[in-house]
């Protein structure tokens, strides 16, 4: 671990436990699974915490079965999940369990080891729920290298967030990830009603500090601010699967490429064709076709 090296996924580790059965989630993983096949998948990781059940050993397996690098401290709450309810129309309700092991990330030395060693690192609001996982956060970003990127993926889910969380990570990140729904919500919280939407962005981006702000709007496409610099990308028109894990597989190439010494418009370009490409395929983790990785 002498070199700085590891990319960071850190924060919820879930199961979806859907009508038909359950499937590994949680935006941390997906994150550095990704980012993984464009820098190397040793080069990756996902912290967070587990249980002492039947589900944590399971979510070792899942993990290992995409050869993705965790370091996972087993505490004494059960490992997360999220169940999921169709209405008769096939409407999904999410009901998010609570004080579960990824609300209680201890920050262990081992954990300390890999901030110290970090290149980069994703994290979310959705894991800062509760207090220790929020401290472990908080600290595992203050002890990151002056270089390090530190991704917020804002990730706003029912009603797990409050302003301040929001304003704590802005302050410690330096590049933003937000969809235009979650826009919305900044823009009622802090006021902002003033603004179009790329006025936020550009009031985000020189009020703290940030290298970039990726706003991304479903079909009507993407973009990335950046200090004098705006790109945006269509959203292809794909064959839709399932979209799940297709934002976290954007953040990871688009983070894996912006490491590579990629420009970025050109990063940003890989990000949308990998997201695409997700969206097609069912399930968060697929390997991605040569062609893409290139």
């Amino acid at each position: 671990m002498q070199n700085k090296r590891y990319v960071v996924g850190l924060g919820e580790v879930l199961w979806d436990v859907l009508p038909e059965g359950k499937k590994l989630g949680g935006a941390p993983a997906n994150f550095a699974y990704h980012a993984g096949q464009f820098l190397g998948i040793d080069n990756t990781i996902a912290v967070s915490a587990l249980g002492k059940d039947k589900l944590a050993d399971e979510t070792i397996e899942a993990l290992k079965e995409h050869g993705l690098n965790y370091l996972l401290p087993r505490v004494n709450y059960p490992t997360g999940t999220v169940q999921v309810t169709l209405s008769g129309d096939g409407i999904p309700a999410y009901e998010i369990k609570e004080n579960v092991a990824w609300d209680n990330i201890p920050y262990t030395p081992e954990i300390a080891e890999i901030a110290k060693n970090c290149r980069a690192v994703c994290f979310g609001s959705l894991a800062q729920r509760y207090v220790t996982s929020w401290a472990t956060i908080r600290q595992f970003l203050d002890d990151t290298p002056a270089d390090c990127l530190k991704i917020f993926d804002i990730n706003l889910r029912q009603q797990f967030y409050t302003k301040d969380v929001i304003e704590e990570s802005l302050k410690r990140c330096n590049i933003l990830k937000i969809n235009d729904e979650e826009l919305v919500v900044i823009k009622r919280m802090y006021g902002y009603e003033e603004l179009d939407m790329g006025g936020i962005c550009e009031k985000m981006l020189a009020e703290y500090g940030l290298k970039m702000l990726v706003l991304t709007c479903g079909t009507n496409g993407s973009y990335v601010f950046a200090p004098g610099l705006t790109s945006f990308q269509e959203t292809p028109k794909v064959k839709v699967a399932d979209t799940v894990g297709a934002g976290d597989s954007f953040t990871g190439s688009f983070c894996a490429n912006i490491i590579n010494g990629k420009p970025i418009q050109e990063a940003h370009k890989k990000a949308v064709e990998v997201s695409a490409f997700v969206c097609t395929q069912n399930g968060a983790m697929p390997t991605l076709p040569p062609e893409l990785l290139k």
